[in-house]
């Protein structure tokens, strides 16, 4: 009777300590079922509730405990726990399910980060046949901004690697993601917070960019003097996207239908001709009527359609191209085609900068056995017939920290291992206030965490656009400069892809080597290995009668091509004079010889230095060898 007594009482006691931690608590969006949590650091927890209530949070045997704040807010810190899971995070009676501990990283920088696995990246058919991995797991922060600092994010959810999911992940986040967690052998959870063509100063706290002098300082002052306007515009701003977005994404099926059958009457329209005209805007509706003999064997060929389209066919949906996709060639079933008259319609869209674009010369065409159907010539259009025309949008995402206050100061309280980070594109005719810029917005990131010089690891912008030997002016060259020179702050590392660019796209489909690359710095920065992380580095230069003689750092087993027996990619100029191409070679495993003209006295040397140079000089991990600019005399 005694012993049941003393059950009773410890039940008594029991249930008046849980008693107290049973109020009410709200958390941020991050902390949800899969998530991820920092391991071997301190675990940040936060959010609001009932002022003078009692809080409680437990994870894998660890437990803390506080009260509410007079103002509703919250935080507690677990100790540092090791990786593994799942786990239950429970705070009061809330229960989180699926949590690993294991290494979190923020991805964050523009269209090269933001690039999805599914959006014809190399290899990714691979990773999707692999089934993915249930111990990475990713969470999207939703494009937004904001004229003031946000508590939250406004929206997203943790998402673990499979079939379903991983086609939407950063390409270039997930195969980070991966090395790190075959190699660590711990979970691993990516933030992404980016978004396409976007510039580093709408990543920055316009705070500080307002005591700042450069070409955003008037936008910034402007921001923090007048919030209240922008906070106005902003919302209007944000309606009028909201009502773009469904206007692209959701054509009018009974209107489509009607404009793009056969027997439409589009005589009032206007007549272009394509590809040689392409006046396009708003949702572009374009029709080309077409005769063909026989139904059987007939091939769309029309890869140019920039950047999504519904191409319908006598009335039906033939093919929908998406953003980030390729338009393939397109096997028309014979019953969609009549012996005779046909034609084709395309609702096109450009959500970037409303100006939509159709064909290409010679590359417009239907394929009819082995007979070609030209499409080229006169085609009817109108931007207003079919469908109403687009609200205007503004870009006030890109406007000194709109986007840090909605996308990275809402995070900024969530334990991280670090951040890894592809952007500059959007700044390359700024360059000269680039290195102050992103250096601020790295020191700005690490000061809002408050955990130190947290790894910040970055990627170096690929050779683009046209090649030209010798363009010693290239606003691409000198951002590469102004990156590399951010590498004076601390606990950086810069991921070098002058070799795996393309010259026709913004967005190179090689994803892999350039995650790959930042992992190799990640290792060496932020987990303290002696890797090779880097190609051949500038170290220094001498003369040698006629000769120049340079010398790398990072060669691991030395320097050597890739292809080709010179070097390419060098340039020089003496002092004040016309640069020129330079013959150069390798003379040991950390020296390339240059041959100058003789009577050059003092001048630079130059490599790399082009928007798309051609080079091959690399170390034996075959890491491409780093642009640089060096004087001699």
């Amino acid at each position: 009777m005694k012993h049941t007594w003393n059950v009773f009482v410890l039940l008594i006691l029991f249930s008046c300590e849980s008693s107290k931690f049973d109020s009410q608590v709200t958390l941020p969006k991050l902390f949800g079922d899969g998530m991820v949590v920092q391991r071997d650091e301190s675990i940040s927890v936060w959010g609001k509730g009932v002022p003078g209530k009692n809080v409680r949070v437990s994870l894998a045997g660890a437990v803390t405990s506080s009260t509410v704040e007079a103002d509703s807010t919250w935080m507690l810190q677990l100790p540092k726990l090791s990786a593994g899971g799942p786990f239950i995070l429970e705070v009061n009676q809330q229960k989180i399910n699926d949590v690993y501990i294991g290494d979190v990283w923020v991805a964050g920088g523009q269209s090269n980060m933001e690039w999805r696995l599914k959006s014809q990246v190399i290899g990714a058919e691979k990773e999707f046949a692999e089934g993915g991995n249930p111990q990475i797991r990713f969470f999207k922060v939703p494009n937004s901004y904001s004229a003031v600092k946000l508590d939250d994010v406004v929206g997203g959810e943790w998402k673990v690697a499979d079939s379903l999911n991983m086609p939407d992940f950063s390409a270039v986040a997930w195969f980070f993601a991966k090395r790190n967690n075959q190699e660590k052998k711990v979970p691993v959870g990516i933030i992404e917070s980016n978004w396409g063509g976007t510039p580093v100063e709408g990543w920055t706290d316009v705070e500080i960019l307002a005591e700042m002098e450069g070409s955003f300082t008037e936008q910034a002052k402007d921001v923090i003097e007048n919030n209240a306007s922008w906070d106005a515009k902003l919302k209007e701003n944000e309606s009028n996207r909201q009502m773009r977005d469904s206007l692209v994404s959701n054509p009018d099926s009974l209107a489509a239908l009607k404009a793009s059958s056969i027997s439409f009457d589009d005589s009032n329209w206007n007549k272009i001709s394509l590809p040689q005209a392409n006046p396009l805007q708003h949702i572009a509706w374009v029709r080309k009527k077409f005769t063909i003999a026989n139904k059987d064997n007939v091939t769309l060929h029309l890869p140019f359609l920039d950047q999504m389209a519904y191409v319908y066919l006598n009335g039906e949906l033939l093919h929908h191209k998406d953003w980030g996709t390729t338009m393939p060639d397109i096997e028309i079933p014979a019953d969609m085609l009549q012996e005779g008259n046909n034609v084709l319609s395309i609702r096109a869209i450009n959500s970037w900068n409303n100006q939509p674009r159709i064909g290409q010369e010679g590359e417009m065409y239907l394929l009819e056995a082995d007979k070609k159907i030209s499409l080229e010539g006169t085609w009817s259009y109108s931007n207003r017939a079919v469908e109403p025309m687009l609200p205007k949008v503004e870009w006030y995402n890109w406007m000194p920290g709109m986007m840090y206050n909605a996308m990275i100061a809402p995070i900024t309280k969530y334990t991280i291992r670090g951040a890894i980070w592809y952007q500059g594109e959007s700044n390359a005719g700024r360059h000269e206030e680039y290195k102050e810029l992103f250096s601020t917005m790295i020191t700005n990131w690490r000061d809002a965490w408050g955990q130190g010089d947290f790894p910040f690891l970055f990627v170096q912008l690929a050779n683009f656009m046209e090649r030209e030997e010798v363009q010693p002016d290239s606003d691409w060259a000198f951002l590469r400069e102004a990156q590399a020179q951010t590498l004076e702050l601390p606990h950086t590392g810069m991921a070098t892809i002058i070799d795996i660019g393309e010259a026709s796209d913004i967005h190179p489909r090689n994803k892999k080597d350039v995650g790959e690359r930042l992992w190799l710095q990640a290792k060496k920065v932020a987990y303290g290995d002696k890797n090779l992380a880097s190609g051949p580095q500038f170290d220094s230069l001498y003369r040698q009668g006629n000769d120049l003689m340079i010398k790398f750092k990072s060669v691991g087993e030395g320097i050597k091509l890739n292809e080709g027996e010179a070097v390419k990619g060098f340039i020089a100029a003496k002092e004040n004079g016309d640069f020129h191409q330079v013959i150069a070679s390798i003379v040991d495993k950390e020296t390339v010889q240059i041959v100058l003209e003789a009577g050059i006295e003092t001048g630079e040397i130059r490599y790399a230095w082009a928007d798309n140079p051609e080079v091959n000089l690399v170390n034996n991990l075959g890491l491409p060898a780093e642009p640089f600019r060096a004087k001699f005399e």
